[in-house]
């Protein structure tokens, strides 16, 4: 979709806020790893890319991973910046296993994090960390415990 509807860049009502995400346009290589509560880690590598769609009033990017055997995990999302309550709104859907998440963050330092609920009620935080001109560190984080405990997921 990002090639099918692009948009050249943000839209100019959001040209301030978007310079949040717009740092990532284009593709990423990804080194991912999952942490199971087991404590098995499982490495996979991939691609991410971001671009801005909806006339530039959206972001949205797409992550492929590739698994062994030939398999590859897909995923979407898209985020927009809501001005009327000046945070990004990100909406995160996985077909392979059925997830959809919802979360809402921003700035929060030199970091971007955003928060939302999984469907079994845990507390999501996704993070983007460690920023550069050619890397980022994502960390995908899960709570049982209404926040006071974090464990990386990813």
């Amino acid at each position: 979709m990002i090639s099918a509807r692009p948009a050249a860049g943000p839209s100019p009502s959001h040209a301030g806020p978007a310079r949040l995400f717009d740092r990532f346009v284009g593709t990423w290589n990804i080194d991912y790893a999952t942490y199971a509560p087991d404590g098995t880690v499982r490495r996979e590598t991939g691609a991410v890319t971001f671009g801005w769609i909806l006339d530039g009033r959206a972001l949205q990017d797409i992550w492929i991973t590739d698994r062994s055997g030939g398999e590859r995990e897909l995923g979407t999302t898209v985020r927009f910046y809501d001005a009327q309550s000046g945070i990004w709104r990100v909406v995160w859907i996985s077909p392979e296993d059925g997830t959809i998440a919802t979360l809402v963050g921003g700035a929060v330092g030199d970091r971007i994090v955003l928060r939302g609920q999984g469907r079994d009620g845990s507390w999501l935080r996704w993070s983007f960390n460690d920023i550069q001109a050619d890397s980022f560190v994502w960390r995908g984080e899960v709570s049982y415990d209404g926040g006071e405990t974090w464990r990386l997921r990813g």
